[in-house]
């Protein structure tokens, strides 16, 4: 059994792998096979890449389309119900709340975090 996450230790030399980058959601769309993953457009500066997010039914599409989010952006890709997720976006819980990561001012797609 994997050691729950908040046991694990990290260096700074594997934190630095993570690529974490801006991205501006073009377009979401309802998954067609899951009732609560979105599929996300997303522009990660000079390129597109598809993310699936199970934000259906915490956040309406609406609040997410054109926003600027963190996207984990080499992530090996994965498929979820049949859509290929190519990264994943940063997000915050809290009981039943759910809000998304996103910078505190206007930067282009691609931008990194650090």
């Amino acid at each position: 059994m994997a050691e729950a996450a908040e046991n694990v230790v990290v260096s700074f030399e594997e934190f630095k792998r993570l690529r974490l980058i801006i991205g501006r959601v073009l377009e979401v769309k309802d998954h067609p096979s899951a009732d609560r993953l979105y599929i996300l457009r997303v522009d990660v500066g000079g390129k597109e890449k598809q993310l699936v997010a199970g934000l259906k039914g915490r956040i309406p599409a609406d609040q997410i389309q054109g926003k600027l989010i963190v996207v984990a952006d080499n992530l090996k890709p994965a498929v979820l119900r049949g859509e290929r997720s190519e990264g994943m976006l940063l997000a915050a819980t809290d009981g039943d709340k759910v809000t998304i990561l996103t910078p505190q001012m206007e930067v282009s797609p691609g931008s990194a975090v650090s």
